[in-house]
């Protein structure tokens, strides 16, 4: 069965690691693209996102959004969204929910036009 919206990214969190879910049906299907072009540096980003998903130091692969697209809202809660460049051309979009411990994926795909 495929994930969804709402959907956990597997497996489950242990010791203190951040719970990550799926925002969106479009994220979920994009999380499987990104698995099939690089799962090696999917992989590589699924770990920061569980056990450091708002680093103190950012880099130019794992950094907070700036701008209107700097936070997001989930449950009417706003939410600091960050990026994760998977690959040159592929990024993953989240919002960070320090409140539930959770990391919401979404976005999952190509380099999205709207941060050029």
């Amino acid at each position: 069965m495929s994930p969804k919206k709402n959907d956990p990214v597997a497996p489950p969190p242990v010791d203190g690691e951040w719970h990550i879910r799926f925002g969106t049906a479009e994220a979920a299907k994009g999380w499987q693209e990104l698995e099939n072009r690089a799962a090696a540096n999917l992989r590589r980003a699924w770990d920061a996102m569980r056990t450091d998903p708002g680093p103190v130091q950012q880099t130019g692969r794992h950094e907070r959004l700036k701008g209107s697209l700097s936070t997001g809202v989930r449950g009417g809660q706003v939410m600091a969204r960050w990026q994760i460049e998977v690959t040159g051309g592929d990024r993953v979009w989240y919002l960070l929910d320090v409140e539930k411990h959770t990391v919401w994926i979404d976005y999952a795909g190509a380099h999205p036009k709207a941060t050029e």
